[in-house]
């Protein structure tokens, strides 16, 4: 009994690290300093939706005013903050003029939070091109022009990155790498620009540097009002447009804490999960892939260990095979822990991290509460999001 469940895992154990190879092989590393730079006239506008973000606004524009290698202009759209996110914006706008505070207008129907602030931001913006940033990340000096030099020299509409993830506690380690093990081991060409098939698109709403006249031609933000996954509905527009994308390693061009504790965490992927994989279609399909992948294995290798200690003639083939699929495992989370920068005590983490991942997702699909964030619910049909694919923004 215990041989065919330890192939079975053996086989979705291995079935990711044929995305993974060529996915960590093949994405590309903008550095600062990028040969050429960017365009003398290149104007990045550093755009920043910020709802109740006392704790991190400071250092997030501060960081943003230090880029080097191009001209920056920094707007934040304070969305409704019931703390002091817009008198910091003000005191530092005090002390640089590139920085100027928006005010958001009422929430129109049909509009979710961010890509509203998105969308006014842009419409305000000067830039040639929009880097949309999150207020928990904290960009490097060089990224804004590397981002920008590496969209003029190969011709991207798109260039987003998901930021060198800060896991400060267990609850995090539980949640947030996630993210990188599902953009490099299950999305085939980890959204690189050489597919130029729609639902092969990706992006990190984190930090997203758009073309300004290819996000306006394709209708930006506001094609698309009602959505959570904000940065991968936009890549995916751009791409049906006839526009490049793509997904560059963000190790060293920004760092985040997206959360502090499991419970934030919970809540933050919860709310972006029936536009991710948790689809009446997609969830079972994703079950069987990350549970079979990176849970069975375990089960596997319980099931095999009492045969053997038994002596049980015919059994040591199913654990030498359960034993390769949790070394298989463990082996990818390593591969992409050590090229994202994560803290390598967080890969032991890994088969209860995927645990996790999957009850959110189960809670998500199963429970009909509306998504919430930040003191705002949206009621039944007011979201709408792309087909299912692989989730990589839980903003």
């Amino acid at each position: 009994m215990s041989l065919p469940l330890s192939l079975l895992s053996l086989a979705l154990a291995a079935f990711p690290w044929a995305m993974a190879l060529p996915n960590l092989a093949r994405q590309r590393r903008p550095q600062e300093g990028t040969p050429g730079g960017p365009p003398p006239a290149t104007l990045v506008s550093i755009l920043i939706p910020a709802r109740d973000e006392a704790a991190n606004i400071t250092p997030c524009l501060r960081a943003a005013l230090a880029s080097t290698g191009v001209a920056v202009e920094v707007l934040v759209m304070d969305d409704g903050s019931r703390d002091d996110t817009p008198a910091q914006v003000r005191a530092l706008a005090a002390e640089d003029e590139r920085v100027r505070l928006l005010l958001a207008p009422p929430l129109p129907p049909g509009w979710t939070g961010k890509v509203h602030a998105c969308a006014r931001l842009a419409e305000a913006a000067l830039g040639t091109h929009f880097l949309f940033l999150d207020a928990d990340v904290r960009l490097a000096p060089g990224a804004a022009a590397a981002l920008a030099a590496e969209a003029e020299a190969r011709g991207l509409a798109l260039v987003s990155a998901v930021p060198r993830q800060i896991l400060g506690g267990l609850g995090e380690a539980l949640t947030v790498p996630v993210i990188n093990l599902l953009m490099l081991g299950y999305l085939p060409g980890g959204g690189r620009a050489e597919s130029a098939r729609p639902e092969m698109a990706a992006a990190c709403g984190q930090l997203l540097l758009a073309e300004a006249g290819a996000y306006r031609a394709a209708g930006g933000h506001a094609a698309a009002p009602g959505i959570l996954h904000d940065g991968l509905a936009l890549a995916r527009r751009l791409r049906a447009a006839g526009h490049r994308t793509e997904v560059v390693d963000g190790t060293a061009l920004a760092t985040c804490r997206m959360y502090d504790g499991l419970a934030p965490a919970w809540a933050g992927f919860a709310k972006n999960a029936r536009e991710g994989m948790a689809t009446p279609r997609g969830l079972p399909v994703w079950t069987l892939l990350l549970g079979g992948g990176h849970l069975l294995p375990w089960l596997a290798l319980g099931l095999a260990l009492p045969p053997l200690l038994a002596a049980t003639p015919g059994e040591g083939g199913g654990l030498w095979a359960a034993i390769l699929a949790v070394l298989l495992s463990l082996g990818l989370r390593a591969a992409i822990t050590a090229r994202v920068g994560e803290p390598w005590w967080s890969v032991p983490l890994h088969p209860f991290a995927i645990a996790v991942a999957l009850a959110i997702q189960w809670q998500a699909l199963l429970t009909r509460r509306p998504p919430a964030w930040k003191g705002r619910a949206y009621g039944p049909g007011s979201v709408t999001g792309p087909d299912p694919a692989p989730e990589t923004s839980a903003r």
